[in-house]
């Protein structure tokens, strides 16, 4: 009877650890009716894998990554591109903005937006654009000046 006792509490005891706990100084959690994400910061990723389209990154807890860039065209001109990756409104923050234009280019190369800098800080309204993956290139009368890779999200 104890034999079977003792077999019954192991089952029960080990039917109601549910998860494996993380005690970590950096991350979170965020969820939606599509599913969920767990992160915590400095675990290392075991393996990734890639079917061309879509990327799963399989180990402890993983973010969402995305790789973007900055090409520098004419090294002693200055300007920030921000937020990236961006929604709704991007920013374009420079002081020599004078006779410094932008277009944007979607992933197929069309020219989606073009116009003039106005401001030490020009905004972009970027929310009628599909998600994907953007360049910016400030360029003044004779050169490109620099060359952004930005993500659109929706």
């Amino acid at each position: 009877m104890k034999k079977h006792t003792l077999v019954l509490f192991s089952l029960l005891a080990t039917g109601t650890v549910s998860a494996q706990e993380v005690i970590a100084t950096q991350g979170n959690s965020y969820s939606n009716a599509n599913g969920s994400i767990d992160f915590t910061i400095g675990e290392v990723i075991i393996d990734t894998g890639t079917d061309g389209t879509n990327d799963l990154t399989q180990g402890f807890h993983q973010s969402n990554w995305s790789l973007v860039g900055v090409v520098d065209h004419d090294l002693s001109y200055e300007a920030i591109v921000f937020p990236n990756p961006t929604e709704d409104i991007l920013n374009i923050k420079t002081q020599a903005f004078e006779n410094v234009m932008y277009s944007l280019y979607d992933a197929q190369g069309k020219l989606v937006i073009q116009n003039k800098l106005s401001a030490a800080q020009t905004l972009i309204q970027v929310s009628h654009l599909a998600a994907g993956s953007y360049s910016l290139i400030l360029n003044n009368k004779t050169q490109k000046l620099k060359t952004f890779n930005l993500i659109k999200i929706n």
